[in-house]
């Protein structure tokens, strides 16, 4: 890979933040700077939640004495940690290793501050296809999956009975659709979810976009007017709360936690949640439009290698990397993170342990990555233009085919 010290980043670069989502930061230890005594190796990531006493850094500090060397850890909440990595590139600063939310890889490659698995010589023959493309642009692989979460539907076991409605009945829209009218009818609440103007709500309404066969290269086909129909629908016949144009993932699954809600979109990460709610509750891929799992956009991380003015330093890098992704340790890892493993060996084990992982193994073997397809760093236009279309759709503002044919006009 040629690459440069210094380098200019791009203006794609520096506007990756839309993609983050704001969590609190801060730092496992001392400075952030990524150069240290030899014999130390720097490790970014963006768990912040995660103390010196943790397994997550357990594992980092076994991975550094089974390659021989200190392991330097700094935790950064999303956005901050994407920041520090494109100033840290033009300073010739990078770590070692950098833990990555999936849809910024693609401009960190861009912008020259990563290297390839080609290079790096990291092995990624055993990662699910369809996960691996998040961290993949031009045809290059710049990052391996430590794991994947997804969204699905959660739903309200004894909202359902008393609706007498079978959740085995629901396959496709139309019959989604029909259960949340018998939940209204029985004087319950039908689905909740996140629409807000914000990266969140763009991977909200991905899965409905793409379960209706939608391309983000053409945000106002016939197939993702449907879908925006679909969810514009649901607010006027009072199937879904007008609350959902300002719901966070968060707020939304609160509502949820009510006991009045038939189902939620949201993800791996409130399953803990789910387990205190007080009430019976399961899983269900989402559909697709006529069938079928929809794909679900994927969330979750990659590590990758960045660009070193010492390449003598790879080589290291790669014993960390294999060793934070291994078999063992990604089930121990996965679990921590409330994450699906982005391998099949892994995946089935979480699935033997936990058969509540079931429908996620199944959402995450059908998820796509936001940047696949060589969207690469056109993601964050797109994405931006499509939450608001789905804001001006779901306010009343404009039609679904008004408001994505402001949007595709905007991202041409």
């Amino acid at each position: 890979m040629n690459t440069t010290t210094g380098r200019r980043l791009t203006a794609a670069a520096l506007t990756v933040v839309a993609l983050a989502t704001a969590t609190t930061a801060c730092s496992s230890g001392g400075s952030t700077s990524a150069k240290s005594d030899d014999g130390t190796y720097t490790v970014w990531d963006p768990y912040p939640q995660f103390a010196k006493d943790s397994a997550w850094v357990k594992l980092l500090d076994g991975c550094g004495s089974k390659a021989g060397v200190k392991i330097k850890r700094t935790a950064f909440d999303t956005s901050d940690l994407t920041n520090k990595a494109l100033l840290a590139a033009q300073q010739d600063n990078s770590p070692d290793v950098l833990i990555v939310d999936n849809p910024v890889v693609s401009t960190l490659a861009e912008a020259g501050v990563l290297t390839t698995t080609d290079d790096n010589k990291v092995d990624t023959s055993k990662v699910e296809p369809n996960l691996l493309a998040a961290g993949q642009s031009d045809g290059k692989t710049y990052g391996t999956p430590i794991g994947a979460n997804t969204l699905a539907l959660y739903y309200n076991k004894d909202v359902l009975k008393a609706a007498g409605v079978d959740i085995a009945s629901i396959k496709d829209w139309p019959s989604l659709t029909a259960a949340l009218d018998k939940v209204k009818k029985a004087g319950k609440k039908g689905i909740t979810f996140s629409a807000i103007g914000t990266e969140e709500g763009s991977f909200q309404f991905l899965p409905w976009f793409w379960g209706s066969g939608a391309k983000l290269t053409r945000l106002d086909s016939q197939q993702g007017v449907s879908a925006l129909s679909l969810w514009t629908g649901w607010l006027k016949k009072g199937y879904a709360p007008n609350s959902v144009i300002n719901n966070t993932q968060t707020t939304s699954w609160q509502e949820f936690a009510s006991g009045d809600y038939a189902f939620a979109e949201n993800g791996t990460w409130q399953l803990a949640n789910a387990e205190k709610a007080g009430f019976d509750y399961g899983v269900l891929p989402i559909p697709g439009a006529s069938g079928g799992n929809a794909a679900a956009p994927t969330g979750g991380e990659l590590v990758t290698v960045p660009v070193q003015g010492d390449t003598g330093r790879y080589a290291t890098a790669q014993k960390l990397v294999t060793c934070l992704t291994s078999a063992d340790n990604l089930y121990n890892t996965d679990t921590t993170l409330s994450y699906v493993a982005p391998t099949s060996v892994v995946r089935d084990k979480q699935v033997a342990a936990d058969a509540k992982l079931k429908p996620w193994a199944e959402a995450v073997t059908s998820a796509r990555g936001r940047t696949s397809g060589d969207l690469g760093t056109k993601y964050p236009k797109i994405s931006e233009q499509l939450w608001k279309a789905v804001q001006s759709a779901l306010s009343g503002a404009k039609s679904p085919q008004d408001a994505l044919a402001t949007a595709q006009s905007a991202v041409k």
